[in-house]
């Protein structure tokens, strides 16, 4: 049986790890072949490692071992002219693009962070969304399937706003906010041409940037350095399911879901992964 996206090209920002590597991996294996990019160094304002060479190297590795093509770049979503670059070589050996997973994403929490943390989260985590989409959409025509990265902080009252999390938790608030409007508006403007244009919003999510320890003082500011297992016991607080959080692959079955001709008339959702997170908060579209 073919792949639910056999003979599809998809360009994955931030695929080095994390989200974006499971998101990279299971379009494999459902007959992708695979741009993948990542910055592969760290953002001074962000208090957790980001991704190295090894990373981008292994989500290549496991794309390989399913018999699909690849090719990797090292690439800033916050610099347009690297994701060009990328897109102009990948989309030559590869030869077309019909997906585009902006997913790249930075969490720069705490109140020691300088305001500087504000602008780097809003310039990855929406502006590099934009640039993801502005560099890829010359390629893409009728069929292509956009999904970008939010978070359920860019849906709920407050989000990551609490002054505690010091100006890269407001940011972080402010880009998920921007992402979700950001694909309400051009799903209605790419509409007409049927490119279709999706966001999927995680809760917690067993990653890099959940299980570092700018989150857990997030989680247990009662402590003055958390551990993991003290973290672990907070991270449920957060859904109504009783899960401290989500897999990665649990997000990429719904970014392959609207990446694939299964969703070929669903554009402009904001689709939640997040075990209830919201149902308290939100009517969740539903009549109020």
């Amino acid at each position: 049986m073919p792949g639910r996206v056999e003979g599809k090209v998809a360009f994955v920002t931030g695929a080095a790890r994390g989200q974006g590597r499971s998101h990279a991996i299971r379009l494999a294996q459902e007959g992708a072949d695979i741009i993948a990019v990542d910055i592969l160094e760290d953002i001074e304002s962000n208090h957790y490692p980001l991704s190295r060479e090894s990373d981008l190297a292994e989500t290549a590795r496991q794309i390989e071992a399913l018999d699909r093509r690849v090719v990797t770049f090292k690439a800033d979503v916050r610099e347009p002219s690297q994701l060009r670059a990328a897109l102009v070589e990948g989309v030559a050996q590869l030869g077309h693009l019909d997906l585009v997973i902006a997913n790249a994403g930075i969490c720069p929490l705490g109140a020691d962070v300088a305001p500087q943390g504000f602008l780097d989260a809003v310039q990855v985590d929406l502006v590099g969304v934009i640039n993801a989409v502005s560099e890829a959409l010359p390629y893409l025509s009728a069929g292509a399937s956009i999904v970008c990265t939010g978070s359920v902080a860019g849906l709920m009252p407050g989000g990551t706003d609490n002054p505690a999390n010091g100006p890269g938790g407001a940011g972080y608030s402010h880009a998920k906010r921007g992402v979700a409007r950001f694909v309400h508006d051009l799903a209605l403007q790419l509409a007409p041409h049927s490119i279709r244009v999706n966001a999927v919003h995680p809760t917690n999510v067993n990653t890099d940037m959940l299980m570092s320890e700018p989150m857990y003082k997030v989680f247990r500011p009662d402590l003055e350095n958390p551990t993991q297992q003290d973290a672990m016991a907070a991270f449920g607080a957060m859904q109504p399911m009783p899960i401290g959080f989500v897999e990665p692959v649990d997000i990429s079955n719904a970014v392959l879901f609207l990446a694939s001709d299964e969703a070929r008339y669903v554009t402009g959702l904001q689709l939640k992964v997040d075990a209830g997170a919201l149902l308290a908060g939100t009517t969740s579209g539903a009549p109020a």
